[in-house]
C-alpha cells in the first residue's frame, strides 16, 4: 500500500497545475496526515521521506530554526533544490517563508509559488496581513505557548486552512508527550473550526498516534526532534509512523 502511495507522489513536474492534492483536502479527508519538516533543504533528505510514504513535505527559508539548529538562507540559495524536490513529489509542499515579520518578502513569496509550493506555514505574529490575500497557495498558521487557546476561536472565514499547535515551551523540546499535552490539543480542536496539526516539539513515537487521533488532531508533523538529520534516520522514523497511521 505504501509503495502505491509513493508512486503516486512522484511526477514529472511541469508546473503547479500537475499537482495531485492539496493540504486542505488531504487533512480533511484522511484520519491522520503525515507531514515531515526537513531539518535541511536537501534533495536526499526529501527523497528519504518520500520513499517512506510521507503525505506532505515542509521546507524553510530565512529562518534560524531552533529545533534543527539550522540556519536557512534566502529563496535564491535553494531554487535548484526546490525544483528538484518538486519534481520528485506531487503532494503538498509547504514553506516557512521567514522567522520574523521583517523576513517576509512579497517578491520571494511569488517565487515560492512559481517553484511549486502549495502552502505556507508561519507564526501568526510573524505573518503580514497581505499574505492572507495571496492566490494559488494555501495558508496555515502556527501559535506558540504564549497564545491563549480559548482566544483563537473561529478563523476559517479568514481564509486559513489549518492551525499548527506549536504550544510546547522551548525548554521542554524533545521530552515525551504527556496527557496534559493531549488535553491542550483536544481543547484547541474544540475551540477552532479548522484542522489542527501537531508538530514534534515533543519526542513523539508511533504509539502516540491513536490518542492524538482521539483528541481530534488531523496531522502530525515530524521534525528533527523525531526524525534526526540523516537520510537513514528520516526514512526509518517516517516509515514507522506511516505503518502506525496505516494500521488505524
Amino acid at each position: 500500500m505504501r509503495l502505491t502511495c509513493i508512486r503516486l507522489n512522484r511526477i514529472a513536474f511541469t508546473g503547479v497545475k500537475t499537482l495531485t492534492s492539496s493540504l486542505t483536502e488531504m487533512i480533511r479527508n484522511k484520519k491522520m496526515t503525515l507531514i515531515v519538516s526537513l531539518p535541511e533543504n536537501r534533495l536526499d533528505l526529501a527523497k528519504a521521506a518520500i520513499r517512506a510514504g510521507v503525505d506532505a513535505v515542509k521546507l524553510h527559508v530565512n529562518v534560524e530554526h531552533r529545533a534543527s539548529r539550522t540556519s536557512f538562507g534566502s529563496v535564491e540559495a535553494y531554487k535548484d533544490v526546490f525544483r528538484n524536490i518538486r519534481n520528485e513529489f506531487s503532494g503538498p509542499l509547504g514553506i516557512v517563508p521567514g522567522g520574523t515579520f521583517e523576513d517576509i518578502n512579497q517578491a520571494e513569496m511569488q517565487q515560492l509559488i512559481d517553484l511549486g509550493f502549495t502552502y505556507y506555514s508561519i507564526y501568526a505574529h510573524h505573518q503580514p496581513s497581505w499574505m492572507l490575500g495571496l492566490e494559488k497557495i494555501e495558508k496555515t498558521f502556527a501559535i506558540s505557548s504564549d497564545y491563549e487557546i480559548a482566544s483563537i476561536g473561529k478563523v476559517q472565514h479568514l481564509g486559513v486552512s489549518a492551525l499548527e499547535a506549536s504550544i510546547v515551551r522551548s525548554e521542554e523540546y524533545g521530552t515525551p508527550l504527556t496527557f496534559m499535552d493531549v488535553l491542550a490539543y483536544n481543547r484547541l480542536v474544540q475551540n477552532v473550526d479548522i484542522p489542527v496539526l501537531v508538530p514534534s516539539q515533543r519526542k513523539l513515537v508511533p504509539s502516540d498516534i491513536p490518542i492524538l487521533v482521539r483528541a481530534g488532531v488531523k496531522a502530525v508533523m515530524l521534525g528533527a526532534v523525531v526524525i534526526g538529520h540523516t537520510e537513514a534516520s528520516i526514512q526509518t522514523q517516517v516509515q514507522l509512523f506511516r505503518e502506525k497511521i496505516d494500521s488505524l
